[in-house]
């Protein structure tokens, strides 16, 4: 007899068909999930877009976030130390000086993730290797000076950036630490940016769990002392630190050498190559200054809310800074599945495709940041207070938070933008537009707001969001023209 002649059966077929596209949905769902966290070799240039992004955001989402999270534990305790107003300025005013490592870390990876990302999407894992492994000899020679001059001037750099006479004297020792160690941070980027562009995200994502576990372990441990180990306070969170994230250097320096990717490196590839290095740098320098210029602008707002709010001022933004970096970071690792993406795809000769993939990254990252936004605007007073009970250090912080979260959905779209011009080897158009947005406009007008019209760090506060939002219709004129589409890398 036809099903129709008895309703109750149709409904319950109609409910069983329903239960198993469910389950079949939920299935793929977590099969995609686990593919993403333990890696796989894909070809990203051919599956769809919707699974590339998922595929390679998951872990570079959850590589940034780990590596916002160094910078939270050491904040949250050292926060609890008995002078936590020195301490957090101090590790605050470091990560801001640490950003001009960062950015050249982050300009060397770009470049890395750029060049083998084509040569990956060319079919050529050779190449690709053989770029990866450039970068790095660059990267070495040039930290070295760095670290130098970090441990020379250590409390020199500390008063400089506005630090009291006091402050600059307990932070030294943490200061020569961090700087002393930042070619580990070098690597650290380096090495991830040349696993992204292969596409191999999952391991950049292993390596900044294995860092940040050992950071969260010894933190306490070193900081408050355990037992025959002592207590080194401030000192301690830059030894833990760099302690966790030598073990993820060693992690990804284990997985080159074992070479079960498509990147298969042999020693003779660290054999300078002048053609090779002169190719990286061309990308690498625009790219370096492009975040540095940036950096440079953190640098001196920081130091700008230092000197009119104080301590308890430049201890609470520093805190916003860091709670900001931790759920924006995740959407910079979106943004760079944009990044791999645009390189791989242009390598196949995929135009539409690499544009495509931007737009699509782009809509992720808008429900994400509108997601952030809700959250900072309704908890930020419970985010802060988890970090600092001073009620002053507090009180600044949540404004800074309030007032940054209005920017948070452009600012999102601006770095999914800004992640594909430097995937495409077009790193010379967001150096230009940063140099336009950062300290012709962004310093400038934090300066005229925070000293002219007295509005001290809150002029600061409303100068950032601004200045990102500018930065965000910049871009997306820009690479609307398509002129991104022609570099040759």
């Amino acid at each position: 007899m036809p099903c129709s002649r008895y309703p109750m059966v149709n409904i319950y077929f109609l409910q069983m068909s329903h239960s198993i596209k469910t389950n079949n949905s939920l299935t793929n769902f977590f099969s995609l999930l686990w593919q993403a966290i333990i890696g796989k070799e894909t070809d990203y240039t051919s599956i769809s877009i919707r699974k590339a992004i998922f595929l390679l955001a998951i872990p570079m989402m959850l590589e940034m976030m780990m590596e916002s999270v160094f910078a939270l534990v050491d904040l949250y305790f050292v926060g609890h130390l008995p002078n936590s107003s020195a301490a957090i300025q101090t590790v605050g005013l470091t990560e801001s000086v640490l950003t001009i490592i960062y950015s050249l870390a982050i300009g060397m990876s770009m470049a890395a993730t750029a060049v083998v990302a084509r040569r990956i999407g060319e079919k050529n894992p050779e190449a690709a290797a053989r770029a990866g492994m450039q970068a790095i000899v660059i990267a070495v020679a040039v930290n070295i000076v760095i670290s130098i001059a970090g441990v020379v001037f250590a409390k020199e750099i500390l008063m400089l950036m506005g630090a009291t006479e006091n402050t600059a004297s307990e932070g030294t020792t943490f200061v020569r630490i961090m700087m002393g160690s930042s070619i580990i941070i070098m690597l650290l980027f380096l090495i991830n940016g040349i696993f992204r562009g292969a596409g191999n995200a999952s391991i950049a994502m292993q390596s900044l769990i294995i860092a940040n576990v050992a950071n969260c372990i010894l933190c306490p441990l070193l900081i408050r002392g355990y037992g025959p180990i002592p207590a080194y306070g401030l000192t301690g969170a830059a030894l833990a630190t760099t302690i966790g994230r030598g073990l993820g250097v060693c992690y990804q320096i284990f997985h080159l050498a074992r070479g079960n990717s498509a990147l298969k490196i042999k020693l003779s590839y660290f054999k300078p190559q002048f053609e090779q290095i002169k190719a990286i740098i061309k990308i690498a320098a625009p790219a370096i200054l492009q975040f540095v210029i940036a950096s440079c602008s953190w640098i001196f707002l920081a130091e700008l809310v230092a000197t009119t709010g104080g301590d308890h001022g430049s201890a609470g933004y520093q805190t916003a800074l860091r709670l900001m970096m931790f759920f924006m970071l995740p959407a910079w690792g979106l943004s760079n599945a944009a990044a791999t993406l645009v390189g791989q795809n242009m390598g196949a000769g995929h135009m539409d495709r690499a544009e495509q993939s931007v737009f699509v990254t782009m809509k992720f990252s808008v429900i994400f940041m509108a997601f952030v936004t809700v959250l900072f605007l309704t908890c930020g007073p419970y985010f802060a207070a988890f970090f600092t009970t001073d009620a002053q250090i507090k009180a600044v912080a949540v404004e800074a938070l309030r007032i940054l979260s209005y920017g948070f959905i452009l600012y999102g779209i601006g770095m999914v933008l800004v992640s594909a011009f430097n995937g495409a080897g077009d790193t010379w158009t967001p150096t230009k537009i940063n140099v336009v947005a950062f300290w012709l406009f962004q310093i400038p007008f934090a300066y005229l707001l925070a000293k002219y019209f007295n509005l001290g760090p809150t002029g600061v506060f409303i100068a950032i969001p601004v200045a990102e939002v500018g930065i965000t219709i910049a871009a997306f004129i820009l690479f609307k023209r398509g002129g991104w589409k022609k570099k040759v890398v």
